[in-house]
Parts: C-alpha cells; sequence; structure tokens
C-alpha cells in the first residue's frame, strides 16, 4: 500500500488518480487571473462616474466631521451674542434686554455662519460687476 502524499504544492490530487503534468495547473491559473482582472477592469470603468465641477467641497468630508463643524459654528454664534448681551447689560445696566436681544441677533448670526459652512447660504464675498 502507498501512502497519499500531502505537500502544500498540491501533490494531493495526484495522490487521488489525478495525473497532470505540473505546469497545466499554473497556466489554467493564470489565465483565468487575467479573465478575471480584465472582467473587474471594465466593471470598474463602467461604475466610475466624474465628479461634477461644481460641487462643493463638502461632500468629500466626512460626515460626523461636517456635524461637529456646524455645530460649533450655531453655538460660538450663539454664546458671542450672550456675551455681547451681558456685557451691555452690566455696562449700561438696562437688564435683561441687551441679554435678549444680542442672544437673538447671535442666534441668526449662528444660524447664518453655520449656512454659509455647509455651502448653502450666501458667501461673504459678493461678486464684482
Amino acid at each position: 500500500m502507498s501512502e497519499p502524499e500531502h505537500s502544500p504544492s498540491g501533490e494531493r490530487h495526484r495522490a487521488a488518480g489525478k495525473s497532470q503534468a505540473p505546469g497545466s495547473d499554473d497556466s489554467e491559473l493564470g489565465a483565468r487571473l487575467e479573465q478575471l482582472d480584465t472582467s473587474l477592469s471594465q466593471a470598474r470603468s463602467k461604475r466610475e462616474v466624474p465628479a461634477p465641477k461644481g460641487a462643493s467641497d463638502t461632500s468629500s468630508r466626512s460626515g460626523v466631521a461636517l456635524a461637529f463643524r456646524l455645530g460649533a459654528e450655531f453655538v460660538s454664534g450663539v454664546l458671542v451674542g450672550a456675551a455681547i448681551g451681558y456685557g451691555i447689560d452690566t455696562f449700561l445696566a438696562i437688564a435683561p434686554w441687551g441679554l435678549i436681544v444680542f442672544t437673538l441677533i447671535g442666534f441668526g448670526a449662528g444660524v447664518l455662519n453655520m449656512m454659509r459652512a455647509a455651502g448653502e447660504g450666501p458667501s461673504r464675498h459678493r461678486p464684482k460687476s
């Protein structure tokens, strides 16, 4: 009785009764890999869509980073407005009107800055006519 050969190079198939030339598996595998490579490259070329030229750069950013930036823009606007209102209240002794008015102005500034950061609002620079 002969023992089957178990080597990592695929000698198991010969022991099972299949007698193939050693190079035929490699050439067949190479041909299949070439066919797979060409079909993958064709599929990738069909799937790739060029980016429109007028798109904003926010689409390339991470969604989480954009969300944090928009939140920071809004909160900073409200806090700066409230701080200015508190300072005016303290300086002019007109509490709470300065705080109320400037908190609302800060809210509006925060929304406007948030829209600018998202690319949806008016830009700071007007086009020259």
